[in-house]
C-alpha cells in the first residue's frame, strides 16, 4: 500500500516506518527534515511544517498515519488537504483524553475531556494536551467518518523511546533502577514495536474508531520485578530517587488512567509481548551502544 507518515523519524515513529518497510509498503514521509534526516534514504520525503503543509496538496495515498498531530489548527489543515486523497487516516492520540482520572475499567466510550474555557488552540501546553487530542479526534471523525481511527496510548517503551529508559539503562549498567512512583501505583504501557504493528494494521485494514492501545495493568512493584528478573543479581529498586521520571501523584488521583479496558484493541489485533522480553530487548539495545533519549518533560 501507499502510506503517508506524518513524522516518522523519532521515537515511536521510527518503529512505524520500519514496520511499514518490513511489510513491503511504499512509504512517504512528511516532516520538517530536522530530526534524524539521514534515516530511510530509500523513502520519499516531503519537507514542510504542520502549520504550512502545502506540500501535501498533491498526491494520493491508501493510508495516513499521523504521529505528529498536537495542535488542533495544524491537524485541521492536514485533514482538509487530505480528505479526498487518502483511503484511511490513523491518528496517534493519548490516554490523556479521558475526563475521569480515577475510574477503573474505562473503555473507549467513557466521557472525554471538555475544552477549557478560553484556552487557545494554537499554543501547546501540557494543560491542554488531553483536550487537544480530544478535539483532534473529533475533527478527524467529522472529516473522514468511518475512514479514521484514533489510537490512545500512554507509556510507550522500547528502543528509541524515553519511557522506562532509565530502567533499561540501569539494568544494562548494573545500577539501581529508580522509581519515584509509589510501589503500588498501577501502570499500563505498550512496547513501541507492538504499537507500531497495531497502527499499521488499523491503517492497512481500514479499521475505524478509538482504541486503548495499552497493556495489562501491573503495579510498579510487579513491573520492576519482571524487569529485574532479566539480569543476574539485579540491584534493588530505589523508590526515593532525587529525580522523578514518572510524575505520578501518590494519592491515587490518576490511578484510573492506568486501569483502562484494552479488550477492543486486543480484538482488533493488538499483540503484546511479555514484560521480560521488553526489558531484555531494551538492555540489549543499550549494550549495543545506544542511549535512551531524554524524557519529554
Amino acid at each position: 500500500m501507499r502510506l503517508l507518515v506524518l513524522g516518522g523519524t523519532k521515537n515511536l515513529g521510527r518503529h512505524v516506518v520500519e514496520a511499514a518497510l518490513r511489510d513491503g509498503h511504499e512509504v512517504t514521509l512528511f516532516n520538517r527534515g530536522v530530526t534524524n534526516p539521514e534515516l530511510y534514504p530509500e523513502v520519499r520525503r516531503l519537507v514542510g511544517e504542520r502549520a504550512a503543509p502545502d506540500v501535501l496538496a498533491t498526491g494520493e495515498w491508501d493510508g495516513v498515519i499521523d504521529m505528529s498531530g498536537f495542535l488542533v489548527p495544524q491537524v485541521r489543515l492536514s485533514a482538509d488537504l487530505l480528505r479526498d486523497r487518502v483511503g484511511h487516516y490513523t491518528y496517534m492520540s493519548s490516554i490523556a483524553v479521558y475526563a475521569s482520572k480515577v475510574t477503573p475499567g474505562m473503555d473507549e466510550f467513557a466521557p472525554l475531556l471538555d475544552w477549557p474555557d478560553g484556552a487557545p488552540e494554537d499554543e501547546f501546553t501540557m494543560d491542554i494536551y488531553g483536550p487537544s487530542k480530544v478535539r483532534c479526534e473529533s475533527l478527524l471523525s467529522a472529516t473522514f467518518g468511518a475512514r479514521t481511527a484514533a489510537v490512545r496510548s500512554g507509556f510507550v517503551v522500547g528502543p528509541y523511546n524515553p519511557d522506562f529508559g532509565n530502567w533499561g539503562s540501569a539494568l544494562a549498567h548494573g545500577t539501581r533502577m529508580e522509581c519515584a512512583a509509589r510501589p503500588s501505583q498501577p501502570v499500563q504501557y505498550v512496547d513501541a514495536r507492538d504499537l507500531a504493528d497495531f497502527l499499521l494494521r488499523l491503517t492497512t485494514e481500514r479499521v475505524s474508531g478509538p482504541f486503548n492501545a495499552v497493556g495489562p495493568t501491573r503495579t510498579m512493584t510487579e513491573l520492576a520485578d519482571a524487569w529485574r528478573s532479566v539480569v543476574p543479581d539485579a540491584a534493588p529498586v530505589d523508590w526515593s530517587p532525587a529525580v522523578d521520571r514518572f510524575h505520578l501523584p501518590h494519592d491515587g488521583s490518576n490511578d484510573g488512567t492506568f486501569r483502562l479496558d484494552n479488550s477492543r484493541a486486543l480484538a482488533a489485533g493488538l499483540r503484546l509481548r511479555a514484560d521480560e522480553e521488553i526489558a531484555r530487548d531494551y538492555v540489549t539495545w543499550v549494550h549495543d551502544g545506544n542511549v535512551p533519549p531524554p524524557p519529554p518533560h
